[in-house]
């Protein structure tokens, strides 16, 4: 559950992302702008992540991987696709 949770969170980033590249640009390039910048921060974020649930909730890095790679994944996917279409 927290995992839909942080992805539900990153993909709720990257609109307001987007919705800022909008305000700025006045056009869909000022989105995918947006999108390009919402990338590293979202993989700091899911880095962060990571961490806490390793140093705080007691997993290891080998379990915790496969969750950073779908919890990044996700929303760096809909980012690249709104990049690759909006640009």
């Amino acid at each position: 559950m927290h995992m839909l949770l942080v992805i539900f969170a990153g993909l709720l980033l990257l609109s307001v992302f987007g919705l800022f590249g909008w305000l700025w640009g006045h056009d869909l390039a000022g989105v995918a702008r947006g999108a390009r910048l919402f990338m590293p921060v979202w993989v700091l974020v899911a880095l962060v992540n990571m961490w806490v649930g390793v140093t705080r909730a007691g997993y290891s890095v080998a379990q915790e991987a496969p969750i950073l790679l779908i919890v990044a994944g996700a929303p760096l996917v809909a980012a690249a696709l709104a990049v690759w279409k909006l640009a």
